[in-house]
């Protein structure tokens, strides 16, 4: 009865928490630190994604392109850090957009709740397009569309549409139900691809064909200087490592936000990092050959299926499918936050339908339609160009790192004292279990400079008109400037659309925040 009476206690504290923000509480706050943790590892999601673009950062840079993996890491855990910090201080759904908004004022906040609406639904579309890669793998009856399952091929494009339109068809309906079926899904699968990680790794190392001293060789690299391709190959593990903020995205259903959300940002991307890595070095030294152009082509399926083989390499395409589905549902989830939040403040069209939640399952139900319609529509862009959806979702990317970047830049001139609004984190709050609030003290400058520029480099490295990137076959010489012509396009389009009104989005008295909102 006391842990009753104390859990509800808890969930008024929550509530008391989210009025002081400025807003009423409509979602259900029923998602503990371990689903939490689930959202931003099944985003991030290594074993769908390494699985998918392991060949591509060892076709540019041989065995050493390792080194990206750490390097990237770091870079984005500086990113994280600050996330951190914002998140014990703002726990409200929709963070980027609300973090950026308080810190740089009303147009920053919405371009970078714009970029990532854009970017999440792209980002969600590429997650589902990876079922064709699997699953007619582990059955041929999944190949209903044709008999050819590549990618690139008519048949397999199309494939890959129908199956990634049904995914999607299964995560809306599972967002409508509520966030508890979400959540419930959602850990059983992070759990899965867990095991399935530690499983390969383990079965890898205990086939290896030679030593960790791989990661030192550069191999063959067919580029001008290795300098260049090894930064290029580093846009592998920028790919992978985005999403870890997911946790901040549902703190508005998330029990003790303030500790919580903190804690589960900064985990998911050690895990995703720790585990990520253990992968790549295992399938480097269990590759039957580095020399052959398989491991470039084929990438990780050709060492798992050339190591395990049946049944082990059917069980392991098992797992990745579900993490294939675990990781599009996180997304559709994240977005869907994001767009009930930025509708709640009046910043979208048809605001008053997108900020409605339903009573009973406590779920913005429209949102999530939206997003899923939307994904399906980027799917059929597969359909005609696969050169063309590969390239759109490299820009989503650029688009994430680009509103990360909204978020610190800001961020780093409070604390500088911009225009005398100085961010002030150490501001005496508390978490709903009475303990400070997570704060990076005296290091929160150089860590925040650090992000900004590491921000502001990947951004350069993920839009630059590469065509060994963005029209490797040379057929398609314009696609090569696809990413600062979207940029430039989702930018404008984001200034057609930006609200002229709308409700100010209450911020927090100076009592009860670390830091006064920008006026707006």
């Amino acid at each position: 009865m006391a842990l009753v009476m104390g859990d509800a206690a808890a969930r008024v504290a929550d509530a008391d928490d989210l009025k002081a923000l400025g807003y009423q509480p409509q979602l259900h706050r029923s998602l503990g630190r371990f689903a939490s943790f689930a959202a931003g590892f099944s985003f991030v999601s290594i074993l769908t994604t390494i699985f998918q673009l392991f060949g591509f950062g060892f076709g540019f840079a041989g065995p050493a392109f390792f080194w990206a993996w750490p390097v990237v890491f770091l870079g984005q855990y500086m990113v994280a850090l600050n996330f951190a910090e914002l998140a014990a201080r703002y726990p409200i759904s929709g963070a980027v957009f609300h973090w950026s908004r308080r810190l740089g004022g009303a147009v920053v906040g919405w371009f970078a709740g714009w970029f990532m609406i854009v970017a999440q639904i792209v980002t969600a579309s590429a997650a589902a397009i990876a079922l064709q890669v699997v699953l007619p793998s582990i059955w041929r009856g999944f190949q209903i569309v044709g008999s050819d399952s590549s990618l690139t091929s008519v048949s397999g494009a199309s494939n890959a549409v129908l199956l990634g339109s049904l995914l999607l068809v299964a995560t809306t309906a599972i967002n409508a139900v509520g966030v508890s079926w979400m959540s419930a899904i959602n850990s059983i699968g992070v759990s899965c691809e867990i095991v399935g990680v530690v499983a390969v790794v383990g079965m890898l190392l205990s086939r290896a064909e030679r030593g960790p001293q791989v990661v030192l060789s550069t191999g063959t690299v067919p580029h001008a200087g290795y300098v260049g391709a090894f930064i290029v190959s580093g846009l592998m593990a920028a790919y992978v490592m985005v999403g870890f903020g997911s946790a901040s995205e549902l703190a508005e259903e998330t029990r003790n936000p303030r500790r919580v959300a903190p804690r589960t940002i900064r985990s998911a991307i050690v895990v995703s990092a720790v585990g990520g890595g253990l992968m790549i070095l295992a399938a480097l030294m269990a590759a039957p050959s580095l020399v052959d152009g398989r491991l470039a082509s084929a990438g990780l399926p050709y060492v798992l299926d050339r190591k395990l083989g049946s049944p082990f390499g059917k069980l392991l395409l098992v797992d990745v499918a579900i993490a294939v589905f675990v990781c599009t549902l996180a997304i559709q989830t994240s977005a869907s936050r994001l767009i009930f939040s930025m509708a709640r403040d009046g910043k979208l069209p048809a605001s008053r339908i997108l900020s409605g939640v339903n009573p009973r399952t406590g779920t913005p139900i429209v949102p999530s339609v939206v997003v899923g319609c939307c994904c399906v529509l980027v799917l059929a862009v597969n359909f005609g160009n696969a050169a063309l959806f590969t390239s759109v979702c490299s820009v989503c990317i650029a688009l994430i790192y680009l509103a990360y970047l909204f978020v610190t830049a800001p961020l780093l001139l409070g604390r500088l004292g911009w225009r005398g609004r100085r961010w002030d984190s150490n501001a005496g709050l508390c978490d709903g279990d009475g303990a400070p609030l997570f704060s990076l003290g005296r290091w929160g400058l150089p860590v925040n400079v650090l992000a900004v520029l590491y921000g502001a480099l990947m951004v350069v490295n993920l839009a630059w008109p590469r065509a060994e990137v963005f029209d490797p076959t040379g057929e398609q010489p314009l696609l090569r400037w696809i990413a600062p012509a979207a940029i430039g396009l989702v930018l404008a389009a984001g200034a057609v659309l930006y609200p002229r009104t709308g409700r100010r989005g209450a911020a927090a008295p100076a009592s009860q925040t670390a830091a006064a909102a920008p006026a707006e």
